[in-house]
């Protein structure tokens, strides 16, 4: 069984230029051979705990190893600056949890 991972981005202060107009225009084919898709891309946030100023974009992959693949991928890290360089932002690649996960689940490596 296979487990989704997520590319997740925390951008701030974006400078909405032709640099980012063009990361975007061309993002979607770098995820293609992938399998990635967007499943958050900014938007509006509710925050219930904390202060959450900023866009959010999460992107969902098959697995941890194809999320990888595609960041390091050379399509990907030639628009990349175009991000980098016209925004404040962290990305992180995190494993999500199987089908049928439940938080119970997480004794077992919690606690061996």
């Amino acid at each position: 069984m296979t487990t989704p991972a997520y590319a997740i981005a925390h951008l701030r202060d974006v400078d909405l230029g032709p640099e980012i107009v063009t990361y975007l225009e061309q993002i979607d084919a770098t995820l293609a051979p992938y399998g990635g898709h967007f499943i958050v891309h900014g938007g509006r946030i509710d925050a219930v705990e904390g202060e959450w100023p900023d866009d959010v974009v999460i992107i969902a992959f098959p697995d941890r190893e194809a999320a990888l693949a595609w960041y390091d991928s050379p399509a990907y890290q030639a628009i990349l600056p175009l991000r980098t360089e016209h925004s404040d932002s962290r990305a992180a690649v995190l494993t999500g949890v199987p089908t049928g996960y439940r938080a119970v689940d997480k004794l077992a490596t919690l606690l061996t």
